[in-house]
């Protein structure tokens, strides 16, 4: 079945859709049974789409973890309240004080607080790695060593990883891999064929597509499920279900959004490429990417997120270039309908494994789905603004 037509069919079982088109939103805490008996049945089986509890979910939830599971590939998929929430989850649903993790060094930024804050004070050590390592990982696996966590491409500055080589490595080693998959979203990369284990997802982006539910997912395969579905139950996360409706909705026309991001944004890239501010594009789909022969290889498509960077800049040019867009929006998040612009300073004060040169100025674009020749022009006025402040 092609990823199109999978998309508007998978997560419908009538169990769940009870006839219609669309997983009502059935909402819920506490289930009533009628005899002991029923009672007992659900207990035993609330791992498996029995109703028991309204934080086990419901039709609406087991709907969504079906289609989500199936299209990562993976056995289960758990749900949260964000993305942070499904990455902390999945981490904390296998490590424990004495234990070693290898973070990826261009991790997003909230990931690498939750290693140095919360981790580090339950007694989890976590060293940093570069994205580029590929099989040097082995070097830094440790007898206490548990989990690789992987990102890839990377947080702003979009390294891309060689999962597979990374992923081989660590399973000779009984690592655990976890990938933040959000850029490809479920449907541009088959993470667990490439090795991962678990594969987490910031569900507010892509998947929702329209900037208004936060949600996270994590799908494992077998090996790893029921640890990670239970562990998680028990720090008690859960989403709405009226959330898991909209995601669900937005999961419907994520084949054919995610084309158009991609399609804009080669665009918008290509002729970004042409401007004389500009240094280099830090899109996973041009050679001037790192580990961009990585992309080729495991990736099926882009999307509407990447950096470019400028060739020199200042505060002051930065902010001229970037305030009083006219379709371009500041603000963080990104995988929305709409165009945001973001200039990212400190790069380098995230970095420890690898090094960021802060004097040519980065600037992150997600390109949504306006007319590409409105954005295109709007950038070229913010170059205007730039050039005359520099």
């Amino acid at each position: 079945m092609k990823k199109e037509t999978q998309i508007v069919s998978l997560g419908r079982d009538k169990k769940w859709t009870k006839g219609v088109i669309n997983p009502p939103v059935f909402r819920a805490s506490t289930m009533l049974f009628e005899t002991m008996e029923e009672m007992r049945f659900a207990t035993k089986n609330r791992a498996n789409g029995e109703m028991f509890y309204g934080r086990r979910g419901g039709p609406t939830h087991f709907a969504f973890q079906a289609a989500i599971a199936e299209l990562e590939g993976g056995v289960g998929t758990a749900l949260y309240p964000s993305g942070s929430a499904a990455i902390s989850g999945a981490l904390l649903s296998f490590l424990k004080a004495g234990d070693h993790l290898l973070m990826v060094d261009n991790a997003y930024e909230p990931t690498r607080a939750l290693c140095d804050n919360l981790l580090a004070g339950y007694g989890i050590e976590t060293t940093y790695y570069d994205p580029l390592i590929g099989a040097g990982i082995k070097d830094l696996i440790q007898e206490n060593t548990k989990v690789l966590f992987l990102e890839s491409p990377g947080s702003i500055t979009m390294e891309i990883q060689d999962v597979p080589t990374l992923s081989r490595i660590a399973h000779e080693n009984d690592l655990i891999v976890m990938l933040d998959n959000t850029w490809a979203s479920p449907i541009n990369s088959r993470p667990f064929e490439m090795g991962v284990d678990i594969s987490i997802q910031a569900a507010t982006k892509y998947i929702v597509g329209h900037s208004d539910v936060m949600m996270g997912t994590a799908t494992s395969n077998e090996k790893y499920w029921d640890q990670l579905r239970e562990h998680s139950y028990l720090m008690g996360y859960c989403t709405s279900p009226d959330d898991v409706y909209l995601a669900s909705r937005g999961l419907r026309t994520l084949g054919v959004r995610m084309a158009q991001h991609e399609k804009n944004a080669l665009k918008v890239a290509n002729w970004l490429a042409t401007r004389p501010e500009v240094d280099h594009l830090r899109h996973p789909a041009f050679e001037s990417c790192p580990g961009h022969e990585f992309f080729e290889r495991d990736f099926s498509a882009s999307n509407g997120l990447f950096s470019f960077v400028l060739k020199e800049g200042n505060l002051k040019s930065i902010t001229a270039l970037v305030e009083n867009m006219a379709h371009f929006k500041m603000g963080f998040s990104w995988g929305g309908y709409e165009s945001l612009i973001l200039g990212v300073f400190g790069i380098d004060k995230l970095r420890t494994a690898t090094t960021w040169d802060s004097s040519k100025p980065l600037i992150r674009l997600h390109i949504g789905l306006e007319n590409v020749d409105d954005l295109i022009a709007d950038l070229e006025a913010g170059f205007e603004r730039f050039n005359a402040a520099l």
